[in-house]
């Protein structure tokens, strides 16, 4: 069975189980074991880190329970917290893995850029002091799409096997105060987006310029990139399967813009 998952991260410890319970995945199995009457495991498409938010997460797990989709939907939802909710279940067959059946991830940063916080999004939008100029964001996320060593973009707890990852996209729009990021790869390291955010703002902000995008691919060293930037307004946004699954799919990214009150304009 394959479920779509929205939730908000603030109040979370991240996806993945962990000792206290206080995790996605924990609670999710909880209300999972409740529902069908014995444990269950479940794995993830993308494991989301601490305050980062989900607009579809997929998830899958075995079971010969036979429900109704909508039965699954209402059931779990009944069990869940109000801050993670099951927006959609349909059956799959056993050659689907939520992560490894994934042809692709995709995340957006939605960052407010004001002198003054608003309190009302807190957690659910970034926040920049700084003015930010969009042309050379813009050049600077450019320069990050393709297949690169992302070294200088994952953090020091990355266990990943190698640091080439394939990034099919990274673009920046702005609606007046607001700028949204875009970012898809095949597979993101641990903390590679934030990190990204790090330079890319840093470079938004005067502080350095396009190319040092270059620089830091080249040298492959954490340590001379910007800081890791907030999770507030990380969303995972989507994840691209074969068509063969049928999985339900829609902007996502259009319905959360509508939730914070932003009328984007259509690209």
């Amino acid at each position: 069975m394959a479920l779509g998952l929205a939730y908000d991260g603030s109040s979370w410890q991240g996806w993945q189980t962990q000792p206290g319970g206080l995790t996605v995945q924990d609670t999710l199995e909880s209300a999972l074991a409740e529902f069908l009457n014995h444990p269950v495991g479940t794995i993830c498409a993308g494991r989301t880190d601490t305050g980062v938010h989900a607009l579809e997460q997929i998830v899958h797990l075995d079971t010969q329970a036979a429900r109704r989709p909508e039965s699954w939907v209402r059931g779990l939802n009944a069990l869940l917290p109000a801050s993670i909710a099951v927006q959609w279940a349909k059956p799959v067959s056993d050659s689907f893995h939520a992560r490894f059946s994934a042809l692709s991830r995709s995340y957006v940063y939605i960052v407010r850029n004001t002198r003054v916080r608003s309190p009302l999004m807190h957690g659910r939008v970034g926040w920049v002091y700084h003015s930010l100029q969009l042309d050379p964001m813009r050049d600077a996320a450019r320069r990050l799409v393709g297949e690169h060593d992302f070294s200088s973009f994952r953090s020091s707890q990355c266990q990943a096997a190698s640091p080439v990852r394939t990034l099919q996209e990274a673009s920046v729009e702005q609606h007046g105060d607001f700028y949204l990021f875009r970012f898809q790869a095949n597979a993101f390291l641990h903390h590679m987006i934030r990190n990204l955010m790090g330079a890319i703002l840093y470079i938004g902000q005067g502080k350095q310029e396009p190319g040092w995008i270059d620089e830091l691919l080249a040298q492959r060293d954490r340590r001379r990139a910007a800081p890791t930037f907030s999770p507030a307004g990380l969303y995972l946004s989507g994840v691209r399967y074969p068509d063969e699954y049928q999985l339900p799919s829609g902007d996502t990214v259009q319905a959360l813009l509508t939730h914070v009150g932003l009328t984007w304009p259509t690209p």
